[in-house]
């Protein structure tokens, strides 16, 4: 964890050691929220697909006649996870490439 926080801490001075203008600060700002904001929402997308498949699997295990139905219901829950990392990935964009800050 330490070696996580020191080089974030590390890439971060580089990019605030900007001329000194807050354009160029911002736009620092904005690449390093959209790189953990993106991050972030993919890490809680992973953990909810995989507790997702993991409570299917464990279904159809107990009873094997609900299994179709179950892999319905997971398929639409897994739209619905993945319909929020997109979410954020258009957000992140919008942050990088129409920035509302400036």
């Amino acid at each position: 964890m330490k070696k996580i926080v020191f080089l974030l801490l590390g890439l971060s001075a580089f990019a605030f050691a900007a001329d000194g203008d807050g354009i160029s600060i911002i736009k620092a700002a904005s690449v390093i929220a959209a790189g953990v904001g993106l991050g972030l929402a993919a890490l809680g997308g992973a953990i909810g697909m995989g507790n997702t498949a993991a409570a299917t699997i464990s279904g159809t295990a107990r009873n094997p006649g609900v299994g179709s139905k179950l892999m319905t219901t997971m398929f639409i829950a897994l739209a619905m996870v993945e319909a929020q990392v997109i979410y954020a990935l258009v957000i992140t964009l919008i942050v990088l490439y129409a920035n509302p800050m400036l």
